[in-house]
């Protein structure tokens, strides 16, 4: 790459959550300098605090659009992560909001301002949950039904929006990663597993899906976007895992009990009918909600090979990424299990 293409003016949203702080990092690495990012006033920069003062930030969410369209003046890249995680139906509203409304309103003013290159993260969750015998791949279509989540349902709308901003003649791209792993807040995101299993998961579901380290996200998302491709999308995932191999892997990394009773149909229609009482009781998060409950029963396979022949793109294993994280975790034990970030691999 041209040493002036660094040089470009990069607008970053959710650059404090997961996949965002990554990116912001690799991006650092990369030697990019012109780099601002969204952030809420309450936003933790625990992810981020070695880089914290190479970037540019503003406050604000994406739903003001008047914030949008100052922040995107003059912007060459976009890269829009920020997006609501949520399958308790009290954020319902907050969900739709940010991850359809907030995207629509990125796409619109990118187009606005004229910017070179947009990318947009999605999720595979955004194809459905249509049961298939086969591995889901780009080319899977969306279908209703009753067992898809408000997220899920979110997330394919978003996507609506980035198809009409490329309808539109906005350059854009899109990732659909599979669950993402590593290192982050321990009470947050799939990093949440190695807290749950320390403190005494019993219980483990059936399910089956994919499974990718947050640092080949933020890895492809820059490769994509230093590439001249558009009006594309890649399911990102290293490997399918049984929700099994996965608690049982985390267990053993952490030298502590396995889970050792399986979920069955009535006991996934027990929990989260029991979580749904004690978070009105407690108004705490329940740790387990209709959707999820669903989710990790439902068995699904993904494809890579369009992600891995597009760049010839590797992969890190998902045991070399639960040993990194399970590492790091069991060091957190002595000062309060402070978030974590795994180091960067290479471009």
């Amino acid at each position: 790459m041209e040493n002036n293409q660094y040089q470009q003016r990069i607008f970053v949203t959710g650059g404090t959550g997961l996949v965002g702080s990554y990116l912001l990092r690799y991006l650092v690495a990369q030697g990019y300098t012109n780099i601002l990012a969204l952030k809420r006033a309450t936003s933790s920069m625990a992810l981020v605090k070695e880089i914290q003062n190479k970037i540019e930030w503003i406050e604000g969410d994406i739903l003001d659009v008047v914030l949008l369209e100052e922040a995107m003046e003059g912007i060459d890249l976009v890269y829009h992560c920020a997006a609501v995680v949520s399958f308790d139906p009290r954020f319902r509203k907050r969900l739709y909001a940010i991850n359809q409304e907030g995207t629509a309103n990125m796409v619109n003013v990118a187009l606005h301002c004229g910017v070179k290159r947009f990318l947009h993260v999605s999720s595979i969750a955004a194809f459905g949950k249509r049961q298939t015998d086969k591995a889901i791949n780009e080319s899977n279509k969306w279908e209703r039904d009753p067992v898809n989540s408000d997220y899920t349902i979110s997330k394919y709308l978003a996507e609506q929006e980035v198809w009409r901003g490329i309808a539109e003649g906005l350059p854009a791209v899109m990732v659909n990663p599979a669950v993402i792993m590593g290192s982050g807040f321990w009470d947050a995101g799939p990093a949440r597993f190695f807290t749950q299993i320390w403190n005494g998961l019993k219980f483990y579901p059936t399910g089956k899906t994919g499974f990718v380290d947050v640092r080949d996200v933020a890895r492809f998302m820059i490769l994509l976007m230093e590439s001249d491709i558009v009006a594309e999308r890649y399911i990102l995932s290293a490997e399918n895992w049984t929700y099994q191999d996965l608690f049982f892997r985390i267990a053993d990394l952490l030298k502590v009990k396995r889970p050792s009773i399986q979920v069955t149909p009535f006991l996934k229609e027990l929990a989260w009918r029991f979580e749904w009482i004690r978070s009105r009781i407690t108004r705490k998060k329940p740790m387990v909600t209709k959707a999820t409950a669903n989710a990790s029963m439902s068995r699904y396979e993904f494809d890579n090979q369009k992600s891995i022949q597009t760049f010839d793109f590797k992969y890190t294993p998902i045991e070399t990424t639960l040993t990194e994280t399970g590492k790091q975790f069991l060091e957190g034990i002595k000062n309060g299990f402070p978030p974590k970030y795994l180091p960067l691999n290479q471009l």
